[in-house]
């Protein structure tokens, strides 16, 4: 597995997301991951898995040093001590006693940028998280993450498949070093039923899914958290990495339209 290397860690470039799973579903998910070769899992307070995600972790046998655990704290607790108390039951939830990457997982209206970072970077001089960095961030918010606070970014995590441009935010992070972590890779379904992913497939004998997060893998500093709890689709998407796409491939990939956003970041404060 490839790794993308940030702010003193070492990211997977593919890993399992897991929104919208819970209980017994998410941590058979998880569970079947990890024994598939997965080392990356994605989760968050306001996922309500934290628990399942943590069970399987902590059945897994796999040790920790291996693995790369992503949490995330929610608008609603982006006080510094709501920060703490989230991040505490995070831990609690997760059974470990450090994250390897925490995340401001949607930017709020009225939050402070300069005291979360500090409450942030407390956390990891503290050894609690081993990297701090954002999500569903747009380009303004980002300048002024990286270059007013001079805050140390391991990512941006946001949403980002074949069927959405994100040129402008994508060239900005790869300019500053800072991995993009992609959400909704696979446009929430919409990719494996696109008739010219297809196409591309059938030249390579591969999938639709695994043309379009190809696509994404094969960027530069680009990763990705595909969500699926079946096995079947969970080895897919890891033998996606072993697809070779070519320059006709990508200029038809280009040629796709790019405006379908399927989640609003910008509830709180409008999208670049």
């Amino acid at each position: 597995m490839e790794h993308l290397q940030t702010q003193g860690i070492s990211l997977p470039r593919l890993g399992l997301g897991t929104f919208r799973m819970q209980g017994d579903i998410c941590r058979a998910a998880v569970e079947s991951a990890l024994g598939l070769g997965y080392r990356h899992v994605d989760t968050a307070e306001m996922y309500g898995n934290e628990d399942a995600v943590g069970a399987a972790i902590a059945t897994s046998g796999i040790p920790r040093k291996e693995l790369h655990i992503t949490t995330k704290v929610w608008h609603e607790n982006l006080a510094p001590d709501a920060i703490r108390r989230a991040f505490d039951g995070s831990l609690n939830r997760l059974r470990l006693d450090h994250v390897d990457l925490y995340l401001v997982h949607w930017p709020s209206r009225n939050m402070n940028l300069p005291a979360i970072f500090e409450t942030l970077l407390k956390l990891k001089q503290e050894g609690r998280t081993r990297a701090i960095g954002v999500a569903n961030f747009n380009l303004a918010l980002l300048k002024a993450a990286v270059e007013q606070i001079k805050a140390p970014i391991a990512c941006n995590q946001v949403e980002y498949h074949v069927l959405l441009d994100q040129t402008k935010v994508a060239k900005y992070l790869a300019a500053k070093s800072i991995p993009l972590v992609a959400y909704a890779p696979l446009a929430q379904g919409r990719a494996a039923s696109d008739e010219t992913l297809i196409s591309i497939g059938r030249k390579h004998g591969a999938s639709a899914a695994q043309v379009a997060l190809k696509w994404l893998l094969d960027q530069d500093s680009v990763a990705a958290i595909p969500k699926t709890s079946r096995a079947e689709s969970q080895r897919a998407n890891l033998d996606a990495l072993k697809l070779k796409l070519d320059d006709e491939d990508r200029k038809a990939i280009a040629a796709l339209p790019e405006d379908k956003r399927l989640v609003n970041p910008g509830f709180a404060l409008g999208w670049d």
